[in-house]
């Protein structure tokens, strides 16, 4: 949440001559309403089920990037899913930057606590390490511009396909 997933998954796509797709922005698409409603109505569980479902739909696609919601790792077949239909790519944030992005940005349920430090930093020791166990490149994007992120990307995905072999980009 608030690592820049949207902004730098379609300049990359961009880039790369690849679909974007955003599964947060999918699963909007698909139910009609925005995530909050879908958090009041359903619950954070009912929400993680849609965004499983979207996940394995785009997944099944080739040349895309998909930019997932900070807490799709949070499902170990999200987390399969990932690791066998593309190269994941982790954007790394600290919680202090995250704070800064998040008042920017949409309505976040999961923020809507009184102590958001707390919440942002419980976010970040629950799914931090759940990242960089299934990510194949790493960049960190505290206080750097989308372009700047998107550069990082291209060069470590080009690292990563000459020690790999072929492998699809999504």
């Amino acid at each position: 949440m608030g690592a820049g997933k949207t902004a730098v998954g379609r300049e990359l796509a961009r880039a790369l001559k690849f679909s974007f797709h955003d599964t947060d922005q999918e699963v909007c698409e698909r139910t009609g309403v925005d995530i909050a409603f879908i958090f009041e109505k359903e619950g954070e569980s009912g929400f993680r089920n849609r965004e499983t479902q979207a996940l394995s739909d785009l997944a099944k696609q080739n040349e895309c990037v998909i930019a997932t919601g900070g807490g799709i790792v949070v499902g170990a077949f999200n987390n399969n899913l990932m690791k066998s239909s593309g190269v994941v790519v982790y954007l790394a944030v600290s919680p202090e930057v995250q704070k800064i992005r998040a008042r920017r940005g949409p309505n976040r349920p999961l923020l809507d606590h009184e102590d958001l430090d707390q919440t942002l930093t419980k976010l970040a020791v629950a799914r931090s390490p759940l990242y960089s166990a299934i990510a194949d490149i790493v960049v960190e994007t505290d206080y750097r511009r989308v372009g700047d992120v998107t550069h990082e990307v291209l060069e470590k995905l080009r690292e990563f396909h000459g020690t790999q072999g072929s492998r699809d980009s999504s």
